[in-house]
């Protein structure tokens, strides 16, 4: 963030996005300025007036240090509008062979236990992020898609990198499996997902619970993951800069995460890669038009259907990554978000 943004009080800030994204589309319009096309596709206005505005604020997602992103990034969260949700929550923790991780659970109005559960890991590069930061969105994804919602606390690089973060995934699915009584889940409806780093810690996940045999997730929700760190795909260049996450956060976040010495090819780091893809449950693949990561998550639903596994696909061609987070703005954000709540919802609703 800019020198100019930080002098100036955060809920002067908060309060100017809340009524910038309130006018009426021809005022935001003349804000946001002509529409973006790229590619065949136009950029939904929401999206561009959010682009306009980070901008112009200075408000990037990688800094010169690890603190001042994940400081960022925290900050960031308390310049958004927090709509009511009709969630409760209480935090956990949970056992592991690493130790205890921290996580929260959030229940949606009127669950009947046992019913089902979705593990969900959240964004941030595998260096950024919490809980906290993605609050919002697990609480919405439990009221739209009546699914209680465990948020976990996974390790972050660089003080934990690969495979810190896949080992804690793999974990806290094991965990929700082994107590889905004390959770009040339905141990054979239990998903896992993710957006972003998360949505690639859950397809790893999915991947390692289908090659060992034994309690496995039953639905996974991929919201634009990274699954292919050996090749660099057509949209890493078209969306290089300009729309939130840039080639340039990608590369801070690779170099934080993994080692030199790690193999990109790894399934546990490129799932993509892995030899057989067959045997994973069924997935809902989304991913944002304009964004670097669109074609790895186009080709990652590919290869699924292609090893036999059922798998639905969704561009939302109008948006940028990270879109979820910024469904408390309303508007395009909300609307696509919502399409995810739906799909997870359909993908549990008979889950065996």
């Amino acid at each position: 963030m800019t020198n100019l943004a930080a002098k100036i009080p955060l809920p002067v800030q908060a309060a100017a996005m809340r009524g910038v994204f309130r006018l009426p589309a021809m005022l935001k319009r003349l804000i946001a300025g002509k529409p973006v096309t790229r590619d065949g596709q136009t950029l939904a206005l929401d999206a561009q007036l959010l682009v306009k505005l980070t901008a112009a604020s200075g408000i990037n997602l990688t800094s010169n240090s690890v603190a001042e992103s994940r400081a960022g990034m925290e900050i960031n969260v308390d310049l958004l509008p927090s709509p009511p949700l009709d969630v409760t929550s209480r935090d956990l923790r949970m056992s592991t062979p690493d130790g205890e991780l921290p996580a929260r659970l959030y229940t949606p109005r009127d669950y009947a236990e046992p019913g089902p559960l979705l593990v969900y890991f959240h964004g941030g590069g595998w260096v950024l992020g919490s809980v906290r930061t993605h609050d919002y969105a697990a609480r919405f994804l439990a009221e739209h898609s009546g699914v209680r919602v465990l948020s976990v606390e996974y390790r972050l690089a660089p003080e934990h990198r690969f495979p810190a973060a896949v080992d804690d995934a793999l974990a806290a699915f094991d965990y929700a499996h082994k107590h889905a009584d004390e959770l009040g889940v339905d141990q054979q409806r239990i998903a896992v997902g993710g957006d972003s780093a998360g949505g690639n810690l859950a397809a790893v996940t999915a991947l390692q619970c289908a090659q060992r045999g034994g309690p496995a997730p039953v639905f996974q929700l991929l919201v634009y993951p990274e699954v292919d760190f050996v090749t660099k795909r057509r949209s890493r260049q078209l969306f290089a800069e300009g729309f939130f996450l840039t080639d340039a956060d990608m590369n801070w976040f690779e170099g934080h995460y993994l080692s030199p010495d790690d193999d990109r090819s790894d399934p546990r780091i490129s799932p993509l890669l892995a030899g057989d893809l067959s045997g994973l449950p069924p997935a809902y693949l989304v991913t944002a038009g304009f964004d670097p990561l669109r074609d790895n998550g186009h080709a990652y639903a590919k290869a699924l259907e292609e090893a036999g596994v059922s798998v639905s696909y969704q561009c939302q061609r109008d948006m940028i990554h990270g879109f979820i987070n910024f469904a408390p703005l309303g508007g395009r954000f909300r609307e696509a978000t919502l399409e995810i709540a739906a799909a997870l919802r359909a993908g549990l609703a008979y889950a065996r």
